[in-house]
């Protein structure tokens, strides 16, 4: 039984036999002796003995074998050539590069071709395609719906990288034998191309956004940056114009402005300057940032951009505590009902009122009395931030078969107390002349008052039989009935009114649309 030993060799732990050690032993030493003239190629002595421990861990795992024999040392050595093979053609004028030999390819990633991870180029020497054409695919699938990136992040995650120069060699189906290691190590020493490589998937992944935003993307983020600082500035301006429209340079009533108009007045200025800052400050950060990106240098003090991020946090405790008060003012609700009495018809028409009643306060606010003097005002309905108008028409069978307005107004407050003054307050405008009943369309209130959800609504109490001839101006207002559920008559199709009448199963249409009955039922 032959003696065997334990070598180190590539970082391996091999057991040899004693005869097998020396024939690798003088190997290594013919080797190591030719490689030995310069010192950078001590690098491709290590890549040869790791190529050497590869091939005898595959022995010994493909054969089960427990140590190296002289028969697969000698092997190895015909696989990898021997020194004498070319050392005789260095003498020659130009250096000898030994022809590329085929051998096995395998799927590795080029990271020192590769323009990101080295995945394309990789693909192209294993389907022996240029790689641009791979690339040119690659972005092809990205513009075409984004589905490229993801596919590359996932090859870039399951096919390694060509770290050392057997890898390299396998990638290009190059023969991993002496020659192609002097091949492949020569043609690096002229392209000055050669990088180490190592980490994980995650560190690579940084690396190589790092050296991209170190380029290009550093063009890119300056180009987003000067994009960034015009739209923030342009929304900056606004603001401020926004700003001091409300704060009344320009004579607006703020008070009037919904949601303003909840809003008590000693708040309002504390809470315009609160959105202000919430808005501004955000916008002002980011343009510094944005400015700090561009130009590399920081644009303010960072106890300037501490002051700012205060002054931030501020506004938003300010502003939490004004809506809070704010929203404390709608706990209670309360109603208050009056009934108006009509004066007996057959036939009612209801319809819109958009004129505007003043009252004395109103006509000295107004100026009214001297400048609009025995004039009719109409009512501007079609204003922006108003408050919603919260008035609802029902229209009712009357039971006790008498004609009537029930009128019912209800508010919040905070209290009881409070909910039954900002109810007491409201003012509705509804009148009858003869058969004409007119609607409002919004409740009024003192100005000093606010707005606390004050809401009108009249029910309209008519006996069986009763015609009504509804304005299609009160649709919006009506509950449960719409003009379009009734068939006009050809020559009133055109008219601003439908016609109704009353039943013992409630209102009904005059003329009912064909089919209707059917879809109710």
């Amino acid at each position: 039984m032959k003696k065997t030993l334990n070598i180190n060799i590539g970082n391996s732990i091999i057991h040899i036999e004693e005869d097998a050690y020396e024939a690798l032993t003088i190997y290594l030493n013919d080797i190591k002796a030719h490689f030995a003239r310069n010192a950078d190629d001590f690098e491709i002595v290590t890549d040869i003995e790791n190529r050497i421990a590869e091939m005898f861990r595959e022995i010994l795992t493909g054969q089960q074998k427990q140590a190296i024999g002289i028969n697969d040392v000698q092997q190895i050595i015909t696989q990898m050539g021997t020194v004498k093979d070319f050392e005789s053609s260095e003498d020659e004028p130009e250096q000898f590069v030994p022809p590329h030999t085929p051998g096995v390819k395998r799927l590795y990633r080029d990271i020192d071709n590769g323009m990101v991870a080295g995945v394309c180029a990789g693909l192209g020497h294993y389907l022996d395609i240029e790689a641009r054409w791979i690339r040119l695919i690659a972005l092809l699938s990205i513009l075409a719906g984004g589905a490229g990136i993801l596919a590359y992040l996932v090859t870039w995650i399951i096919i390694p990288r060509a770290q050392t120069r057997s890898e390299k060699m396998y990638m290009k189906g190059e023969a991993v034998n002496l020659q192609g290691f002097i091949r492949n190590f020569q043609e690096e020493l002229e392209n000055h191309h050669l990088f180490k490589q190592s980490g994980t998937f995650i560190s690579e992944f940084l690396s190589v956004t790092g050296n991209f935003l170190g380029g290009t993307g550093k063009v890119i983020l300056k180009i987003t940056a000067g994009f960034i600082i015009f739209m923030c500035g342009v929304m900056l301006v606004s603001a401020i114009m926004t700003g001091a429209v409300f704060f009344g340079v320009f004579d607006t009533a703020t008070n009037e402005i919904f949601p303003l108009s909840m809003v008590n007045d000693s708040y309002v200025p504390w809470l315009l300057l609160s959105g202000f800052t919430l808005i501004a400050v955000p916008l002002l950060a980011l343009i510094l940032f944005s400015i700090r990106v561009a130009f590399n240098g920081r644009p303010v003090h960072r106890s300037v951009s501490f002051g700012l991020l205060i002054i931030w946090l501020f506004a938003i405790g300010s502003t939490a505590y004004m809506v809070a008060k704010t929203v404390s003012d709608f706990k209670e609700h309360t109603e208050i009902t009056q009934v108006n009495p009509l004066k007996a018809y057959q036939t009612y028409s209801l319809e819109l009122d958009n004129y505007k009643t003043f009252s004395h306060q109103d006509s000295i606010t107004y100026q009214i009395a001297g400048t609009h003097k025995g004039r009719v005002i109409l009512d501007d309905d079609d204003r922006p931030f108003q408050e919603p108008d919260n008035v609802n028409i029902r229209i009712e069978k009357s039971l006790d078969g008498k004609y009537a307005v029930v009128q019912t107004m209800g508010a919040n407050g905070k209290t009881f107390g409070d909910a039954l003054s900002n109810a007491q307050a409201i003012k509705y405008d509804f009148l009858q002349q003869d058969s004409v009943l007119k609607f409002s369309s919004k409740p009024h209130m003192d100005q000093r008052t606010k707005w606390r959800n004050q809401e009108v609504t009249l029910t309209v109490k008519m006996p069986v039989g009763t015609s009504l001839i509804i304005s299609k101006k009160l649709n919006q207002y009506l509950s449960s009935y719409r003009s379009w559920d009734c068939e006009q008559v050809e020559e009133k199709e055109n008219e601003p009114f439908v016609e109704w009448i009353m039943t013992e199963n409630g209102l009904k249409c005059k003329y009912e649309k064909p089919g209707k009955d059917q879809e109710e039922h």
